[in-house]
């Protein structure tokens, strides 16, 4: 069965049941389930809310804590089966396409909005397709991440007696071993599944480039997936595990982060939200953090986009609320204020293609010129650990492989492609 018919079938009884209707307050109720809760994507969501309330509209906040989301699809999908779907919620990939095959997304409450605001034009056409289902727009994206980074405290590094920063997997162990040689977690790590993977695609992209990335996981194409190529990504994820936090186990990401900006460790590898934690800590790009592509990911850029899915209600104030987040959400001034808070840049193109004029920093001009530049040469990959390339039940086959690998000192890396061929050819 695929993903598809899975989900139809876990939330059948929703057609059974009333949708749920807020009773207005002000103009309208909208209740929008996220997982926005660190301590930096929490003041980057609070300025939707505000935006969204001084619109005269109340902001039902359902935030779910976990910072890869499979908290909140559980939380959304029991509340779907209750027939009690929230207004908004955040969703992402192709999870979008599966939940509007369920008849449960509205694609006509978002038609207006996207016409007037000139969406077509405005947006990216990987970006406009993955929130569309049959044409229809079914959800607003928010923003778009880098996944490919390296983050570097640059006084570590300094203390540590490594000059610059590395730009193959080879300097990369050089550095870390410098790194530890002095005393420092080479690289911070959670050792949580979608931290894991978020590794791993990191290092497959280094080692079989952008053409082998997809075809191991974006196509899932058997023989990239098995091929001495991916035995090698296997490999190399093991020696970079070895660098890792050895008090990282469960933690969650932006605990890690800190371990990096408060001088603990010199690196981590994560997607561009974690900067959000460097805004808070009142951190400035290129002075007191570095952020470069990981190592041999350069010709490469792989995306995370957040969107917001909007639910069939039956209330006329709640739709209305949902008009008013697509607009907002797509209007310059939050997707300035929104990206700068959460470390992403905007899905805009014409805000990308002029990044200075709105104030981003260095950070986020780097991945603006490189997502423009990739999205014509074919670099630009969507990442498999953030939801974007796979359904769920694959994405959670590749976690299960890969936590398992890093996690077992005798595991063999040829043995493990095989596992990770066999467990995707089941979840799909």
């Amino acid at each position: 069965m695929n993903s598809t018919l899975r989900l139809a079938a876990a939330i059948s009884l929703a057609s059974l049941m009333p949708l749920s209707a807020f009773a207005a307050e002000s103009k309208g109720s909208v209740e929008v389930v996220h997982w926005w809760t660190s301590g930096g994507e929490k003041a980057a969501v609070d300025v939707l809310k505000a935006q969204v309330e001084k619109d005269g509209f109340t902001w039902k906040d359902g935030a779910v804590a976990g910072g890869g989301g499979s908290t909140a699809m559980t939380v959304l999908k029991s509340r779907a089966v209750a027939g009690n779907p929230p207004g908004v919620a955040q969703i992402k990939g192709p999870d979008i396409q599966d939940w509007a095959a369920t008849g449960l997304l509205d694609s006509d409450v978002l038609k207006d909005v996207a016409k007037q605001e000139k969406w077509d034009s405005l947006l990216d056409k990987k970006v406009a397709d993955t929130v569309k289902y049959e044409g229809d727009y079914v959800a607003v994206p928010v923003n778009i991440h880098r996944i490919n980074w390296l983050w570097i405290n640059p006084e570590v590094f300094k203390k540590a007696g490594i000059d610059k920063a590395p730009t193959t997997l080879d300097e990369f162990y050089a550095a870390a071993d410098k790194l530890k040689a002095a005393g420092f977690i080479p690289l911070a790590h959670g050792g949580q599944p979608w931290q894991d993977s978020t590794v791993f695609e990191n290092v497959v992209l280094a080692v079989m480039g952008v053409e082998g990335y997809k075809k191991a996981l974006v196509d899932l194409d058997e023989k990239a997936l098995t091929g001495p190529e991916m035995v090698k990504a296997l490999t190399e994820l093991k020696k970079v595990a070895t660098y890792m936090d050895p008090d990282g186990k469960g933690q969650d990401w932006n605990l890690e982060a800190a371990k990096v900006i408060n001088g603990k460790a010199g690196m981590q590898i994560m997607g561009d939200w974690a900067k959000s934690e460097w805004t808070l800590a009142k951190k400035t790009a290129g002075k007191d953090y570095q952020c470069v592509p990981f190592p041999g990911t350069d010709k490469g850029f792989l995306y995370n986009i957040d969107s917001l899915a909007v639910f069939k209600q039956k209330n006329e104030g709640t739709t209305a609320g949902q008009q008013d987040i697509a607009k907002r959400v797509l209007g310059e001034d939050f997707q300035k204020t929104f990206s700068i808070n959460k470390g992403s840049i905007p899905v805009r193109n014409d805000m990308l293609a002029d990044m200075s004029k709105y104030g981003f920093d260095s950070c986020a001009q780097t991945a603006a010129k490189d997502f423009l530049a990739d999205a014509k040469s074919g670099g630009l990959q969507p990442s498999m650990a953030h939801n974007m390339a796979t359904t769920l039940a694959v994405q959670g086959a590749f976690f299960d492989v890969v936590t398992n690998y890093i996690n077992d000192p005798k595991a063999d890396p040829a043995d493990a492609a095989k596992k990770l061929n066999a467990a995707v050819k089941a979840a799909q």
